[in-house]
């Protein structure tokens, strides 16, 4: 299955890698909750809980903690899955599609993960689509390309423990 994805650089930022793990782990890594736990926020800070109901609709939350021990929660819902090969979440819905109110500083997006097979390992493609260049700019300043790439790095040292 060969995904391939347009987006607006004024408006969605990108991040994209062939990592040496099968898209089945990297699948794992993303939707089983004990695993997204072991990755998901870049270090010093932890993912400390995080719950998911894999289905259109269904709720995506994570608990972060910094090193001073600040909570952040995050909570979204899921709008399409396919399995080993895409996810989509949204922050801008809670659980059932109900409209949100975020609570943290990070500014609504829309997050397409994509997973394409690459030989033994995945072209791993993370797409963040804002409503408009402000926010955009705004998440990018924050450490997008930095904190999702180390995410992923610790998502593929992960995913080989699994």
């Amino acid at each position: 299955m060969t995904v391939t994805l347009q987006h607006d650089p004024r408006l969605d930022l990108v991040l994209e890698r062939v990592v040496d793990v099968a898209p089945e782990l990297v699948w794992a890594a993303w939707t089983v909750p004990a695993h997204v736990k072991k990755w998901f926020t870049p270090v010093p800070w932890k993912t400390v809980d995080c719950e998911i109901d894999l289905r259109p609709g269904g709720i995506f939350r994570t608990v972060m903690r910094s090193p001073e021990g600040q909570e952040i929660t995050n909570v979204g819902c899921f709008l399409e899955i396919v399995a080993n090969r895409k996810l989509i979440w949204t922050v801008a819905l809670k659980p059932g599609y109900r409209p949100s109110d975020p609570t943290f500083d990070v500014p609504t997006f829309t997050a397409i993960i994509m997973m394409e097979p690459q030989g033994k390992g995945t072209k791993y493609t993370a797409l963040a689509m804002h409503k408009d260049e402000k926010d955009r700019n705004a998440h990018d300043r924050m450490g997008f390309s930095e904190g999702w790439g180390k995410a992923l790095d610790q998502l593929v040292a992960a995913a080989k423990t699994m």
